[in-house]
């Protein structure tokens, strides 16, 4: 069974806590690569059972948002997304300190990543690219992203800053944020193994989702509704267990115990499809789960690509639900809560 790989053995451990909503510390040790699979699910966990997700108002570029490993040392709110969390600073423009004078208009102006907002001679705020030299320094190369022009920026704030100076030019138009990290080679996903990234995905969301509802009590990470739902996959004595499975088991207990994943893959739907939620996911929208991806799994862009069938750019709700073996019949609005 082929697993995630990284490129040395420094790899983040998350705190199990991590599930209640509260980022309480990222440590780094060396952990086996079956360990490092169940903390990459568990961090993805993270990114969709936090309520809406953040994306940019950008076209329809591919964004992504980056996930760091520098240590956190606030708490957080229960129920909130620590991936938001920790990169808000990049969904925001630079903070403009309060004029001790007159109000800065610019206080509630609100500039998409790569500009800030500064006032015309009539006091009126408008959003200008910002200069990437006024960027903050990256602090490791954890906060390093690659870019699809092959280059290794050394923050999102330095990627974005840098595609905003492009904007209205054909290198501009191509340029986008591909995953989180520095760039590196990244071998062909052969036919074989985006067979398996399927496998894998679904009994990872089954499990979140009883993970979220043993745990949830009074904090809201489940709506009601969600919760009815997962009590019946939780109280349905046939359910496999969390583990380290084959690939013919998984495959095996899909069609034993089909109906249990029907939810699951609706549910992670309705999680990503937050910017606007109309019924299609964007590339904008599948960043959370894609960016922190792409480097230990290498089959995840051509999975997403071959999600879009008829290549408009956006994956329906049939076309995801068939990505993961879902039936015609058994798709259903009514259940992205």
């Amino acid at each position: 069974m082929r697993t995630f790989k990284m490129q040395n053995t420094l790899l983040l451990q998350v705190s199990s806590s991590l599930f209640w909503g509260d980022v309480i510390g990222w440590t780094v040790s060396l952990l086996s690569l079956q360990t490092l699979k169940m903390r990459v699910w568990l961090l993805f966990a993270l990114c969709l059972a936090g309520g809406a997700l953040a994306a940019p108002t950008e076209e329809e570029a591919v964004v992504e948002e980056v996930v760091t490993e520098e240590p956190v040392a606030e708490e957080t709110e229960v129920g909130t997304n620590p991936v938001q969390i920790e990169v808000g600073e990049f969904d925001e423009a630079l903070e403009i300190p309060e004029d001790s004078a007159d109000e800065n208009p610019c206080l509630e102006h609100h500039c998409k990543k790569g500009k800030v907002c500064e006032v015309d001679e009539g006091n009126t705020p408008m959003c200008v690219c910002q200069d990437p030299t006024s960027c903050p320094a990256a602090e490791g190369a954890f906060e390093h992203v690659c870019g699809t022009d092959n280059k290794t920026y050394d923050t999102s704030c330095h990627f974005f800053a840098t595609k905003c100076t492009l904007e209205g030019t054909k290198k501009g138009h191509k340029l986008h944020l591909d995953y989180v990290g520095p760039c590196k080679f990244i071998e062909a996903c052969l036919d074989s193994e985006l067979n398996e990234f399927p496998l894998r995905m679904r009994d990872w969301l089954k499990n979140v989702l009883v993970t979220l509802f043993q745990r949830d009590e009074d904090h809201n990470l489940l709506t009601e509704k969600q919760k009815l739902r997962v009590k019946k996959i939780f109280e349905n004595e046939k359910r496999l267990q969390a583990g380290d499975y084959s690939l013919d088991l998984l495959a095996h207990d899909f069609q034993k115990n089909y109906n249990m994943y029907i939810f699951p893959v609706h549910w992670q739907f309705g999680q990503l499809d937050q910017h606007p939620a109309d019924g299609y996911l964007t590339h904008t929208e599948l960043s959370p789960l894609r960016a922190p991806l792409i480097p230990m799994e290498h089959c995840t862009t051509r999975f997403f690509e071959e999600c879009d069938a008829d290549g408009d750019k956006y994956i329906a709700l049939e076309e995801w639900a068939a990505c993961f073996g879902i039936k015609e019949q058994d798709v259903d609005n009514d259940l992205i809560i």
